[in-house]
């Protein structure tokens, strides 16, 4: 859940910089439906590594739960940062 957290609001600050939108509340649905994606998506990605790997190694699965978590919320932002093309 938190990955779905900080990947909203680590969009809602980069739209916020770029002024996409017309007010905060304009971004709101679209950051609640992102969010909720990216938090299943964790979830998913943190239940196959915790059912798989946290058998032999509770280590390893937490370095690939939090490395893969990372890089999804990379490719989340870098996807989402700049909707339409529209550059800041």
């Amino acid at each position: 859940m938190s990955t779905g957290v900080l990947g909203s609001v680590l969009l809602s600050a980069a739209w916020r910089a770029c002024d996409v939108g017309v007010n905060g509340a304009a971004n709101g649905l679209a950051l609640v439906f992102y969010g909720a994606l990216l938090t299943i998506t964790a979830t998913v990605w943190w239940g196959v590594l915790i059912g798989y790997a946290g058998r032999r190694s509770p280590a390893a699965a937490l370095l690939g739960g939090t490395l893969g978590s990372a890089a999804m919320l990379w490719v989340f932002v870098a996807l989402l940062r700049v909707p339409h093309g529209y550059r800041c």
